[in-house]
Formats: C-alpha cells, structure tokens, sequence
C-alpha cells in the first residue's frame, strides 16, 4: 500500500499541490501554488499540473481536483474555468502531459469531504453531512456516514434568485466588500434552503474562509450544527492523494 502520493487541487483561482503522507493526512512537502491561467483550457490547466508535478520531482500516483462534475474521467460540467473542459477525459488530457502516471480525477469539493472524512472531524462519518467550501464557488460534498453521494453541486441551486455561490461565496463577500455580518446573512439564506431540501445531520464548512470561522459561523441563522472543517484548505489535495492511492472512491 502506498504511504504516499501527490494531490493536486485545481481551482478558479489557484493550482496547489502537496505531497501528502497518507498515513497522517499531513503534507510531507511544502505546498506549491501556481496562479490558475486566465484562459483556463484543459490544456493550459494541464501544463500547470504538469509544471507542479516537475516541481516535486515526482513518480507515482497522482490524484487531481477539478471544479466539475467528474463522471468516469470526463469533465460533464465547469465551473469557474473555462467551458471547454465539458466532455474532456481528463485522464487522457493528463496522459499526454504526464510520464507514465497512475491518475485519480475528482470533483474539488467531493475530494474535500472525503479528505475530512478520513482525516478531520468524526462528525462527518456519521449521519447525513453537508460539506461546504466557501471560495471562488460553493462547492458541495454529501456524505450517508461517511459515504460519498458523488457530484452533488449544491453551489449551483437558485436561491431567491440567484446561484447560492454568486451570493454567498466567499468571491462574492471579497467582490461587494462585504462585512462578516452581511455576508453570513446570505450564507444564512442558501443554508436554510439546503436545511429545507436535505435535513442533514450537521453542515461542515471549509474553504480558506473557514480558517476564520469565529467571525461568521456563530452569527448564521440555522436549526442544524455548523462544525468549522478541521483540515480547513488542505484538504482538496488530501482528498485528491487519497484518490490516486485508492484509498478512497470518488
């Protein structure tokens, strides 16, 4: 069994990746950060993975997130990248920029509730969760004890209107210069619909915002539990390590 592996968790902003010790769910590497392109085609994403992956130097399993419904390798949607991704089998994309490589391809946010599954809280094992990443997006993770319902993509539901993540992402607070207190009633909002619609047991939110839960999550509004996420914005590339060894099925 592999103790190791490389995530790499693409976002509408940022390409991260880390090594990751899949034993502790710690990264045994520095984590390297590479601007997502502002024409963000499968194959510019695609020379950046291969630039961090050239970066650590690194053979052996490779699990990558991506911001997109992930059906059998093929990209079915896009979010916040470009719209050419629909219908890519990324794992082919990747096989023409990669040396020989064992590759796991996920949805970002799916990743993300997995890596907390395995790594964060015990919560998220048991009951109905709702795992949220707050950043350029919503992204959304459903979890049956700790079994993943795949590419839920909650983000995208009309709420008064609106996408939930054009009004209570945390792009959305940074883009209006909300405060934490105006921006927690939008997210107060999109959390009672989705108590609404799914009863779950306990919502778990990550995303880099999260590292800041004192300032927004006891002001929201809402009958379910709210447990900041322990592995904060690691986690995509825990999950996406997880991936690449088998450790987990997305």
């Amino acid at each position: 069994m592999s103790t190791h592996a490389l995530g790499i968790d693409v976002g509408g902003s940022g390409i991260k990746g880390a090594v990751v010790d899949l034993q502790t769910g710690e990264f045994s590497t520095e984590r390297h950060k590479i601007k997502t392109p502002k024409k963000s085609t499968p194959e510019a994403v695609a020379e950046v993975i291969k630039e961090i992956v050239e970066h650590f130097d690194y053979q052996g399993e490779i699990g990558v997130t991506l911001p997109a419904v992930i059906q059998d390798q093929v990209a079915r949607s896009a979010a916040n990248i470009d719209k050419e991704w629909i219908g890519t089998n990324v794992n082919e994309l990747l096989a023409r920029h990669l040396p020989d490589p064992t590759i796991a391809v996920l949805n970002d946010a799916d990743a993300a509730g997995l890596a907390e599954v395995e790594f964060g809280l015990p919560e998220a094992r048991t009951g109905t969760t709702l795992f949220l990443t707050f950043g350029t997006g919503i992204g959304s993770a459903l979890l049956i004890d700790g079994t993943l319902v795949p590419n839920t993509e909650l983000g995208h539901l009309i709420v008064e209107g609106e996408e939930a993540e054009k009004i209570a992402s945390s792009a959305a607070k940074d883009r209006e210069e909300l405060s934490y207190k105006k921006w927690s009633k939008r997210v107060t909002t999109v959390l009672q619909e989705y108590e609404r619609l799914i009863n779950p047991t306990q919502f778990v939110v990550g995303g880099g915002i999260s590292r800041e839960h004192e300032k927004w999550v006891p002001r929201l509004e809402v009958d379910t539990p709210v447990l900041p996420a322990q592995l904060l914005n690691r986690a995509g590339i825990v999950g996406a390590a997880l991936a690449a060894a088998g450790r987990v099925t997305p």
